[in-house]
């Protein structure tokens, strides 16, 4: 079952959502609609569903705003809105889709399927990594390019920050562009190997080389140079 939540000024656009979702949709609970986003914001504070469908233009706060109180949301997004310019905001946003009022049903169909399998893919990803944790903290499954990635932790050197995606940088490999923050594949990387030396770095430990206290600077197996911030400089001499 996907559970979503509406979010849309006008009433009389909710109702036809509901409608449209009611009668082409299957395996779908809407379990709540607002049309003040304020509202619908202290209600995903204390709640999770799969998707929240999401008005764009809104006297109140439009769409995008919205989402800057949620900004390591879990919840997915389908940004609905009249207006067509806002298509390449909404990829930004990694919005799982956008669609366009008045909702064709077969849009609104396809929408659905798409958070269905994602849903699927991530729970499938979830029980993977929670195997592989259960059996060795040193190799980690790694979403890429519709599919998993089983990645021994020692051969990799660092990974960096690129907004909402993540490249991990390899040992004699290309690297590996993965479509989810560096805050998430932090969570994965064992904590006695790995330390986030910067908000854009996180570096396998065993692959420093050397570390330039005046620059404040590591440099790494393969002669990259990575920066250390003055934040987390003491927590890093610790580490070592």
């Amino acid at each position: 079952m996907i559970k979503i939540i509406l979010v849309d000024d006008e009433p009389k656009a909710i109702k036809s959502l509901e409608w449209e979702i009611a009668n082409f949709c299957q395996g779908v609970e809407v379990m709540a609609t607002f049309t003040k986003p304020n509202e619908a914001i202290a209600y995903l504070q204390k709640n999770n569903p799969d998707c929240v469908f999401l008005d764009v233009e809104m006297p109140e706060m439009d769409g995008f705003k919205f989402l800057d109180y949620f900004k390591n949301r879990t919840f997915r997004v389908v940004f609905i809105t009249a207006y067509n310019q806002y298509a390449i905001k909404a990829i930004k946003e990694n919005a799982m889709d956008y669609l366009l009022k008045p909702i064709d049903s077969d849009d609104l169909v396809l929408t659905i399927e798409k958070i269905k399998a994602d849903k699927l893919n991530t729970r499938t990803y979830d029980a993977l990594e929670e195997r592989l944790s259960a059996n060795t903290k040193k190799r980690i499954a790694i979403p890429t390019e519709g599919k998993l990635i089983f990645v021994n932790t020692e051969n990799i050197l660092y990974c960096n920050s690129d907004g909402n995606y993540c490249k991990i940088h390899m040992v004699d490999k290309k690297p590996l562009f993965v479509s989810k923050k560096l805050k998430e594949i932090v969570s994965i990387l064992p904590d006695d190997d790995f330390f986030r030396v910067h908000n854009s770095y996180v570096i396998n430990l065993k692959k420093v080389n050397e570390y330039l206290k005046t620059d404040g600077y590591v440099i790494l197996d393969n002669h990259k140079k990575i920066p250390v911030s003055r934040s987390r400089k003491l927590a890093f001499l610790d580490k070592i």
